[in-house]
Formats: C-alpha cells, sequence, structure tokens
C-alpha cells in the first residue's frame, strides 16, 4: 500500500499544534472570569485576637486618659461642693502660746526707803491656752451664693465628663471603622492583584505560543508590579489605622487584632429629631450654658460683699504667769472667756469693688455670647454633616450600582482580551476603572458611617446608639 506522506505531514503539524496550544488553551479555560472569581475566593487572614467594637470602647472608657482626667477634675468639684466650703459652718481653731523671759534689773525708786535692785537672770513665763470661735451668721447671703456656684461647678465637671466620654467614643468608633475600610481596601488590591497575576499568566502563555508579543507580556509584567506596589502601600495603611486604634486603647501600639469586615450604616436618621437632642442634650451646649450661671453667681458673690457682715465671736482662754523679779504677781492662774458680736460696713476701698463688679458683669456677657456662638456652631456642624451623611448614603447606592457593572465589566473586557479583540491598555483601562469603583464604594460606606457617627455624637445620643 502506498505511504501518504501528505496525510502524515499533516497529522504531524495538528500534534505539534495541539503540543503546543494545549497548555494555552488550559490556561485560557482556567483564567475565566478572573473579576468574579477573585471576588469569590479572595480573602484576607488577620492576626491577633477578635477585637469588638463594644470591647473597644469598654476598654477605653477604662483606660482614655482625658477620660481620667475629667473624671478626677469632677471628683475635685464634688469634694469641694460642701457647707463648710460655701461658709455655712463656724471656724473654730485652738491657740496656745507660751512665752519665756529673761531679765536682768537695776531698779532705782523714787521711795527712799526702798533700796535699788539688782536682779539678773530673772526667768519669767505665761502661758496662753484656750479655743476661740469666729462664725459668720450673714454676709449678704453670699454663702448662699457661694453654695449655688459649688452645685454649678459639679454640674459643670460632669458635663465635662460627658464630653470627654462621647467625644473619645466617637474618635474609637470612627477608628474602628477606619480599620475595617483599610482592610477592604486592602482585600480590593488583593483581588486586583489576583486579575493582573490571571492576566500575566495569560500574557505569558500568549507570548510562548507566539500569538502576542513580547511588549504585551512584559506590559502585564509591569501592570503586576504596580498592583503589587499598591497592595503593599495598602498593607503600610492597615498597619496605621491599627496604631491609631490601639494608641486611643492605651495599650502597645502594635498589637495585633482582629475586626469584623463589614460595615453598616443607619438609614433612619432624622433631621428635626437631631436637633431637638442637640439643642437639649449636646454636653458642650451645656457646659457654656454652666459657665453663663457661674459668671451670674459671681456677680451676686461681689455684690454681697458690698452688704455688711456680721459675725459671732468667743474666746476662752486660760492664762498661766510665772514671775520671778520679785515684785508684782508671783503667780497667776486665771480663765478668760470672752464674746461677742461684730458687725462689719464696708465704706470705702478705693472703688476696687465696684471694679470687680463691672468686669465680672463683662465676664458674664461674654459667657452669654460664648454660648450663643457655641449654639450657632453645634447647628451649623449639625447642618453640614446631616447633609454629608444625606449625600453620603446616595453615593453608597450609586456606587453599588457601579460596582457591579465594572466587576462584570472586567470580565468581559478580560474575555475580549484572551481572544485577542482588545488591548492590553483597554483592559487595564477597565481594570482601573473597576479597582476605582471598588475603593470609591468603601470610602463611601466610610463617610456615611463616620457621618452618621458625628450625628450621633453632636445629639449625645452616641453612647446608647453606637454598634
Amino acid at each position: 500500500m502506498p505511504v501518504n506522506y501528505n496525510y502524515i505531514a499533516r497529522m504531524r503539524f495538528s500534534l505539534i499544534l495541539f503540543l503546543l496550544v494545549s497548555p494555552y488553551a488550559l490556561v485560557a479555560q482556567q483564567l475565566r472570569n478572573p473579576a468574579q472569581r477573585a471576588v469569590k475566593q479572595t480573602t484576607l487572614v488577620q492576626q491577633g485576637e477578635q477585637l469588638t467594637l463594644p470591647e473597644a470602647i469598654s476598654s477605653a472608657l477604662e483606660k482614655n486618659y482625658s477620660i481620667r482626667i475629667s473624671r478626677a477634675q469632677e471628683r475635685i468639684a464634688n469634694n469641694n461642693n460642701t457647707y463648710g466650703n460655701a461658709g455655712f459652718f463656724p471656724l473654730v481653731t485652738a491657740n496656745l502660746q507660751r512665752n519665756y523671759v529673761n531679765q536682768n534689773l537695776r531698779q532705782e525708786f523714787f521711795n527712799a526707803l526702798q533700796p535699788p535692785q539688782r536682779i539678773y537672770g530673772v526667768n519669767n513665763n505665761n502661758l496662753t491656752v484656750g479655743p476661740s470661735v469666729q462664725w459668720t451668721i450673714f454676709n449678704g447671703l453670699g454663702m448662699f451664693i457661694a453654695y449655688d456656684r459649688l452645685n454649678e461647678l459639679v454640674r459643670l465637671g460632669e458635663a465635662n465628663t460627658r464630653a470627654n466620654v462621647e467625644a473619645t467614643v466617637a474618635d474609637i468608633t470612627t477608628a474602628y471603622y477606619d480599620v475595617i475600610r483599610q482592610l477592604q481596601r486592602l482585600l480590593a488590591f488583593r483581588q486586583a492583584l489576583d486579575i493582573s497575576g490571571d492576566r500575566l499568566e495569560l500574557a505569558k502563555a500568549n507570548y510562548e505560543v507566539g500569538t502576542r508579543s513580547r511588549v504585551d507580556f512584559l506590559s502585564a509584567q509591569v501592570d503586576y508590579n504596580a498592583d503589587s506596589a499598591a497592595y503593599i502601600a495598602q498593607e503600610q495603611a492597615v498597619r496605621n489605622s491599627k496604631i491609631l486604634l490601639n494608641t486611643l486603647l492605651v495599650r502597645d501600639p502594635n498589637t495585633e487584632f482582629a475586626v469584623r469586615d463589614t460595615i453598616l450604616v443607619r438609614t433612619d436618621l432624622a433631621l428635626e429629631n437631631l436637633r431637638q437632642s442637640v439643642l437639649a442634650n449636646n454636653p458642650q451646649l451645656v457646659v457654656a450654658a454652666l459657665n453663663r450661671r457661674v459668671a451670674y453667681h459671681d456677680i451676686r458673690l461681689l455684690q454681697a460683699q458690698q452688704l455688711p457682715q456680721v459675725d459671732l465671736l468667743a474666746t476662752y482662754n486660760f492664762i498661766a504667769q510665772n514671775n520671778e523679779a520679785g515684785f508684782g504677781i508671783r503667780q497667776a492662774r486665771n480663765d478668760v472667756l470672752t464674746y461677742g458680736i461684730r458687725i462689719s460696713v464696708p465704706i470705702f476701698n478705693g472703688l476696687n469693688q465696684r471694679r470687680l463688679i463691672q468686669n465680672a458683669k463683662i465676664n458674664s456677657m461674654v459667657t452669654e455670647y460664648q454660648e450663643a456662638d457655641q449654639r450657632l456652631q453645634l447647628q451649623s456642624q449639625l447642618d453640614q454633616t446631616f447633609n454629608q451623611y444625606q449625600n453620603s448614603l446616595k453615593l453608597v447606592n450609586l456606587e453599588v450600582q457601579n460596582y457591579q457593572i465594572a466587576i462584570q465589566n472586567v470580565d468581559i473586557a478580560y474575555e475580549r482580551y484572551r481572544v485577542g479583540n482588545s488591548t492590553a491598555v483597554e483592559f487595564r483601562d477597565v481594570q482601573r476603572n473597576a479597582v476605582a469603583a471598588q475603593t470609591r464604594l468603601i470610602d463611601a460606606l466610610f463617610n456615611a458611617k463616620a457621618a452618621e457617627i458625628e450625628l450621633l455624637r453632636l445629639s449625645s445620643t452616641i453612647v446608647q446608639n453606637v454598634r
């Protein structure tokens, strides 16, 4: 039977082509839909123990230095809030005085019958011991005003502590969700890197079988390296966010911990409810109002000093005397009780009291301005933050759609690139758009959450509603 060399040649060529193309076909089959596969399969492993938001807040409220300082100042205000500090109680002191006198006497008398005296080393001593009492029973009602002022200072300390607590809770919550944001961005860059790795494998396979140029393979390598650099930079951003949260928690900045991987945003916040809560409960506004009331009490205290002051006085003394001079009383033991009433009427002190009252009135007016300004600033912050909150929610809905479209577009562009219907530059643009859409979605979620946290802080409801 004659040999068909043309047939054998065709079979040999088909076998060689099969051997060359088979790896490429296998790679191409494995690399279909890289975007969807990256989203499903790419995960991040977090080191350290799980840290929940309530645990972080509880730890911060216990250890945070600003809160500890505020609570210490609050205890000082409570310690000062007593009737005795306001001047209601009498002042009782115990006195003891012992005097020693050493004398050398050289005396001549008018009486000629008494000879001159020359006495050296005469020791005399006397002892006075006893309590004294001074009780102010009227000082222009100053003691009552002082006690009211002390009560206001206690409330002022409590308001300052509450302000620090709420600010700390807001800072901790924002920092906690920033860690989640940075981790989500890291996951996005990891997914982009995986897609670039798939493209690099495809470009390498295409280059090896001769269907793509070396330039296309090297471009894929450059893009893969660029995505690797972006991933490394994002790892540093994750570490920085964790260091910040650890610092707020007052612990080793390098402590490793894991957090949950989602950001949940409330959508039910209403502006009018928030506004009413701000005006009624915001601790900064409460502090401003209390400062105004303290300034008012300062005026009353100074005005009270213009009125007469009535004091009850009493003193009991035991007096012992020893005299070695040779004349007068040799020894004495006396009990002396003195009591009475003293009325002091301020008449003139160089107009200083009038000046102090004028300055106190000016200071009271300043506190009124500060309260009004604080109210205006809080309303402005509320309106701006609520607008940011609403816009962020709109952006979240928009970016969710953009991200879904971008993921589909990556798979379509990759398939076109795989079969040779598009260039590497076109695919890279699609890939960049997808990463940008994903990071915009992550940032929109974080911005919405940050605005929600700030709204809760401004309305003084963050401690009850943080989650």
